[in-house]
């Protein structure tokens, strides 16, 4: 009766879609939404991580097994695609609950893309390009004058002031990426203003699209490839795509692809304060900075407990970090016990179908219980 009831739920989720139906016509089978539990033992892919027993990470394998049983038939649960769980730079566990081919397949991080941004933001600092206090018109000279005063800190707050919708249907987003203009910088700092600089928080893509614009102008190159070069090859992040807009910047509010064990590096790299195999790539100042709070209360409508730092996101009742991306794409991090989990789910669901904040940190303390 209540795979039934889930099944029609999905049809009318479905029906609000439209175009993203095709994504999702598997769900509507009258199979189960997700495939059994088998195991969470991880597959060796020669892709940079070792692999650990849960007991030499100190997780209670037992338990850790009823946690996943628990997602993959927990049918309030049916977004997720995988779930692992990352200690001390090794896999202790992984499994998918939808395809296993999702191991290696690419598939779009959403938001989650603002996070990288964050640590990529960081290295451009430590290494002296920008400076968090630098307004945007050292890089935009021709920026509007209610503008001009807009810093690199209000960008990664994302209190610029901008007027700026992601909404992919009536927003700034349909706009930008349906009419598609020449010039997406232009077009942003032509927008109306919400609020004053630096008064007021709105979660938008506009504000860390700025900053890819702002560290290619830096740099001399694309965000994308400058990433590859300062972060991704010293982490052993290789498949990964990054789109790009048609006049040439990076997308920074979202367009990265790729898969959950190399989400699971940028995850391992915060819990490890900047650190990859003994070589500093962005500073432990700047991962503090980063995930220190900014705005209390970002965002209430989703959960009381979500604080926003520089682009990355606080749990502020359990301290933990996260970024995450619209249906369910997150990478939790707990610093103290230098552990990462990475959840993925379908990518497309209407609002009121993803998997949402408070979902995913109750799967977190499952395992963050049973960690040691």
């Amino acid at each position: 009766m209540e795979d039934s009831i889930m099944r029609k739920r999905i049809v009318v989720y479905i029906a609000l879609i439209g175009s993203f139906s095709v994504l999702f016509v598997s769900c509507l089978k009258d199979d189960l939404l997700k495939v059994p539990f088998q195991s969470y033992a991880p597959v060796y892919l020669g892709d940079g991580w070792e692999i650990a027993e849960p007991a030499e990470a100190g997780i209670d394998g037992e338990a850790l097994k009823e946690v996943y049983k628990y997602v993959h038939n927990e049918n309030n649960a049916w977004q997720i695609r995988s779930l692992l769980v990352f200690r001390n730079n090794k896999l202790v566990a992984e499994s998918y609950m939808k395809n296993p081919v999702d191991r290696t397949n690419l598939h779009p991080l959403w938001s989650c893309t603002k996070g990288f941004i964050g640590i990529l933001t960081g290295i451009a600092i430590d290494k002296g390009f920008i400076s968090i206090e630098d307004n945007i018109s050292d890089f935009f000279p021709n920026a509007p004058s209610n503008k001009k005063e807009i810093t690199i800190e209000n960008l990664l707050t994302m209190k610029s002031g901008i007027n700026y919708s992601n909404d992919g249907y009536n927003g700034e987003d349909c706009i930008l990426f349906r009419e598609i203009p020449s010039n997406s910088i232009d077009f942003v700092l032509g927008l109306n203003m919400h609020a004053s600089v630096g008064t007021s928080f709105l979660y938008k893509n506009s504000d860390p699209h700025l900053l890819s614009a702002i560290i290619q102008e830096k740099v001399g190159k694309t965000t994308r490839d400058w990433a590859k070069e300062a972060l991704f090859d010293k982490i052993g992040i290789t498949n990964l795509e990054w789109r790009t807009y048609k006049d040439g910047v990076t997308f920074g509010g979202f367009g990265i692809l790729t898969t959950p064990r190399e989400m699971g590096k940028i995850g391992q790299l915060v819990a490890n304060g900047g650190i990859w195999n003994d070589e500093q790539i962005v500073s432990t100042n700047w991962i503090y900075e980063m995930t220190t709070v900014r705005v209390f209360d970002a965002l209430t409508e989703l959960s009381d407990d979500m604080a926003f730092c520089y682009l990355w996101w606080k749990d502020v009742s359990r301290d933990a970090d996260f970024t995450m991306g619209h249906g369910g794409q997150f990478i939790i991090v707990n610093k103290d016990k230098n552990l990462t989990i990475v959840i993925t789910s379908e990518q497309h669901p209407a609002f009121e179908f993803g998997l949402l904040p408070d979902d995913a940190v109750l799967i977190y303390d499952k395992i963050n219980n049973i960690t040691k």
